[in-house]
Formats: structure tokens, sequence, C-alpha cells
């Protein structure tokens, strides 16, 4: 069986580190007979994807009888979401957990997820997910060299400011509204009358407490785990879209594991998928609930004004290969 390099590193700055994790694919001690995958991500130890990372690991381990592990590397350890896709493609990690909104930069059907109102609700959201049309989109970034194993529910997103309430899309007229690294992103908020603004999920803490934007659109474990909520003092839940975490391998990883090694894989991960999304509830529950004992003014807007607002965004993709997409979504009971 293949073996493979595990190492520990002391703390470095990410560049360094992420150097010489690249290195321990070459040199370092030897784990015989062990197949460790390594998988980094951006969240904090604390965030339900996070312990359901940890669970499919353990899992992992237990199938195989030992010879296969996870090592987690959380908190943004080895790059941004980006730089870990860019690590992903070259074989370099194993496995990283993105937002599908920054993944549409390498598989472009995953933008449907950003646009607006396409799905009516989270039961309406899973169905889409877990038919052939949510299958097929986790395969769709083969040819890039990232392999979709599973979504993670990271529930609806929905807006949140610093000092001014959102009660219609009127009201966000003149504010600068965080988004993620996504065109798809920009013009939602630019249909809703925002003026987008991307920034690093790092950097958004300071900017809002410094006012370089107004706010920023997230769910709520995110608004709360951040600690935006010490800033934002207003969180309306106009839930604009659906946007779903994506574990993903690289592909060049997959292609080298044996079909055992390659089901007791897919095996940890759906059940951790499913762990996650009871996690997920729970941690949602008590985020609105901790947000509004720190003095949140939480809205829940009426969405048709909302929805009417982006109409003309979705007309917008008339003629795009995503049209159809969105309209088999949007058909789909």
């Amino acid at each position: 069986m293949k073996s493979t390099i595990s190492c520990r590193f002391f703390s470095l700055g990410r560049v360094a580190l992420a150097s010489l994790f690249l290195m321990a694919a070459v040199g370092c001690s030897k784990q015989q007979d062990v197949q460790v995958l390594k998988l980094a991500h951006d969240l904090d130890q604390s965030h339900a994807v996070h312990k359901a990372m940890v669970f499919m690991g353990v899992r992992l381990h237990e199938l195989s009888g030992g010879t296969m592990d996870v090592n987690v590397y959380p908190s943004g350890q080895l790059g941004t979401e980006r730089e870990l896709l860019e690590l992903l493609q070259i074989g370099s990690l194993a496995m990283t957990k993105v937002s599908a909104s920054p993944l549409e930069g390498f598989v472009p059907q995953m933008k449907v997820f950003s646009i607006p109102y396409i799905f009516r609700d989270q039961e309406h959201f899973w169905r889409v997910l877990e038919s052939d049309i949510g299958r097929s989109m986790l395969q769709a970034g083969d040819h890039v060299r990232l392999r979709g194993l599973g979504y993670y529910d990271a529930g609806s997103r929905s807006f949140y400011t610093v000092n001014r309430p959102i009660h219609k899309p009127a009201d966000l007229s003149g504010l600068k509204i965080r988004v993620q690294e996504s065109q798809t992103s920009m013009r939602m908020v630019s249909s809703l009358g925002g003026a987008p603004t991307p920034i690093s999920w790092g950097e958004l803490y300071t900017a809002l407490s410094q006012g370089v934007v107004d706010g920023a659109e997230n769910n709520p474990p995110s608004f709360f785990l951040s600690k935006h909520f010490e800033v934002s003092k207003y969180y309306t839940l106009d839930e604009h879209t659906y946007v779903p975490d994506v574990l993903l391998i690289s592909s060049h990883i997959w292609n080298n594991l044996n079909p055992q090694q390659q089901a007791w894989l897919q095996q940890a991960v759906d059940e951790s998928v499913d762990h996650q999304r009871e996690l997920w509830e729970i941690s949602t529950n008590e985020a609105l609930a901790a947000v509004k004992a720190a003095g949140v003014e939480v809205i829940y807007p009426d969405k048709a004004a909302f929805i009417e607002q982006v109409k003309g965004m979705h007309e917008s993709y008339r003629g795009e290969p995503v049209y159809e997409l969105m309209q088999n979504i949007m058909s789909m009971q």
C-alpha cells in the first residue's frame, strides 16, 4: 500500500507553513501502511462544518480498519479558500471545504447558488442537492482537478449592517456590502441596491469596525462565531441565497486511491453530511438566540419586495447555460 508522509510544524508564517506543507509530500518521517489525507479549511474549530469533517476522519479510520486517516488543518492555517483550491489542483493538498460562491470561478455551474431566490425554502434546497442535478454539479469540476464529495449545510445568507436596519431593498441603497469573491454575489447585491465590496473573510471584522464596509451577508452561525454581531447591530433575515459548503478532493489524489479506499471515503463523507445537518440546525438556533441576547435587532422582512427586485437579474441570464439550470431548479417540486 502506498505510504504517506506527515510532519508537525511549529508556528510559522502562512506562506512558509504552506511551503513546508508541500515539501511534506516528499520528505519527513513515513507512516507506513496508512493513507493520510490532509484537509485544510478556513473555519473556526467550533464551527459545525469543522466538527463534521473531524467526524468524517474518525469514521474513515473506523471503516478502513485504521489504514486511512484525515489530518485537519483549520482556521486558514494553510491559506485562503482560493489558495487551498489551487493546492488541490496540483495535488499538494488532498481535501478542502469551500463555499460554492468562490468555487464558481473554477466550476461555472456553481454560480447558480449565488443567484438570489432560486430556492423556495430549505426543503426545496436539499431536494435539489440530493437529486441528479446536485450530484452532477459535484462532478462538474473534474476537468479542473476538483472533485466534489458532498455538500455541507451553510443555511441561508442574509444581510447584517452596522448602523442602518434593512427592512426593504431600498434600505440597501448606498451601503457598501461585503461579498465573497464571486461575480454573481456582486451582481446580487447590486440588483438589490447595495454597493458590493469584495473583502476576505479574515479581514471583515476590521472592515466593519472601521467603516470600510457598512455591512455584509452570511448565515447565523457565521455571523455569531465571527463576532461580527459585536459591531453589526442589525440582522435582516431576508434569506436571499442558500449557498452550500462543498467538500472537495483533488482529482489527482482521488484517482490514486483504490476502489475500496474511494468507497470508504465516500461513505465517511456521506455520514458526515448527515451529522453536520443535525449540528447545523442546533448551531443556527443557538446563534440567533445569542445575537439577540447581545442586543442585535433581528428583522424578519417581507421577502416579496426582495424577490420582485431581483427578477431583472434572473432575466439577465436568459441565453446563458445557467439559465436552463435555474429553470430546472425552480420548477422542481
